[in-house]
């Protein structure tokens, strides 16, 4: 899988947990909590929205390795 595809993925998952955030305003060094204002349990659901489009397993030590859309990409790509 490609970047391009993962950094698509993401921000489809992103808005599905999230639809009011536009994916298009996302920018790559947009923290999930504190700019995106995703509460716990939102960040929660997009683990496990990775998990099921990525089928990779996310500790929640690895948390803050996909906290923005940049991290994010890096460690999926890893992954």
């Amino acid at each position: 899988m490609t970047k391009d595809e993962i950094r698509a993925g993401y921000l489809a998952e992103l808005n599905r947990v999230a639809p009011d955030i536009d994916p298009a305003d996302v920018g790559d060094d947009d923290h999930i909590q504190d700019d995106l204002e995703l509460d716990s349990m939102d960040v929660l659901n997009l683990v496990t929205a990775l998990h099921e489009r990525f089928g990779v397993d996310i500790p929640e030590a690895d948390y803050p390795q996909i906290a923005t859309l940049a991290l994010a990409v890096e460690y999926l790509s890893k992954s």
